[in-house]
């Protein structure tokens, strides 16, 4: 196949959890004894691992045979500067299409599911033997895309964070998040185990979960009385934020626990952590930003859209 264009492809991968273990454990003897040693089928990693390595073979061969190319592991994506006009591919499941597209600025993201039948892949509607037709419509952009609203916080030294799913603002370990938060008129000092802020594509994952318990304890506290959820759309310009378990005190108050955060009103935060404190996104832990006592942090609605090809 020759390219149709000279716009680079950038393909975005992820250790299988039988590489992760073989990492920790140094030889795949060592790690098949410890998932044994635990009462665990490590065939399963053996096939998840084979079908991932599958995947990758046909997907680098379309991409040899497109042209340029590059190849890179999700741990570089925070210090990987992309092209304007890259095309991007994700390889892997839906968190990786979301860790992906957060470091984009509206270049098209293309989610390959390396194996159906495992993973169901909201974010992932190609396998590895599609792509060769999809890069050259993409190229020539003809192939649709869907728009991914995102979130993103900003600190008062400049940093930044963006989410596809969602924002945790609040403690590294299980202690209390100690913070002030503003919007709009409405300001208070809380005490609690974090907050949640989500995008329309967050809304039927995290977020959804810290709602429907919370309905199901109104349940149980006032029986009978109708509660219903509905999430937003993945292109809503407006985000979502959620106060986990606020406690109130003398200290601490618990009105402003739940909101919309849009063009208009931006959710603002001052730590009064000592340490501790921190704004991952994504779930992804090892990726985030230090909020500790005195720093500020502005949570808005991305200008950037992500791009999914659909």
């Amino acid at each position: 196949m020759s390219a149709s264009s000279d716009r680079k492809v950038v393909l975005v991968t992820r250790r299988t959890r039988l590489e992760e273990l073989v990492a920790r454990y140094h030889t795949l003897a060592q790690a098949r004894f410890y998932i044994e040693h635990l009462g665990a089928d490590f065939s399963d990693y053996v096939n998840e691992s084979e079908s991932y390595a599958q995947s990758l073979r046909s997907t680098v061969a379309t991409l040899q045979a497109w042209g340029r190319h590059q190849i890179i592991d999700r741990s570089f994506l925070p210090n990987f500067v992309f092209a304007a006009d890259d095309i991007v591919i994700a390889l892997g499941q839906d968190g990786l299409v979301a860790n992906t597209m957060k470091y984009l600025e509206g270049q098209p993201l293309v989610g390959i599911n390396p194996e159906p039948r495992r993973w169901d892949g909201i974010l992932l509607p190609f396998e590895a033997g599609d792509l060769a037709p999809v890069l050259q419509e993409v190229a020539k952009d003809r192939r649709p895309t869907k728009a991914v609203t995102m979130a993103e916080a900003r600190l008062s030294d400049g940093q930044t964070l963006r989410a596809v799913n969602d924002l945790f603002v609040g403690p590294r370990t299980h202690t209390s998040a100690l913070y002030d938060i503003e919007l709009g008129s409405q300001h208070e000092s809380q005490s609690s185990s974090g907050i949640i802020v989500s995008t329309g594509l967050g809304s039927t994952a995290w977020l959804k979960s810290i709602v429907t318990g919370s309905f199901g304890i109104a349940r149980a506290v006032s029986p009978g009385k109708a509660l219903e959820y509905k999430p937003h759309a993945w292109d809503a310009d407006q985000l979502t934020f959620a106060v986990r378990e606020p406690f109130p005190s003398r200290g601490s108050q618990t009105e402003l626990i739940y909101g919309a955060v849009t063009g208009a009103h931006s959710l603002k935060l001052r730590s009064r952590m000592p340490d501790n404190g921190v704004i991952f996104s994504d779930g992804m832990e090892a990726d985030y930003l230090a909020f500790t006592a005195g720093m500020e942090a502005t949570i808005t609605v991305a200008k950037s859209k992500g791009r999914l090809v659909v």
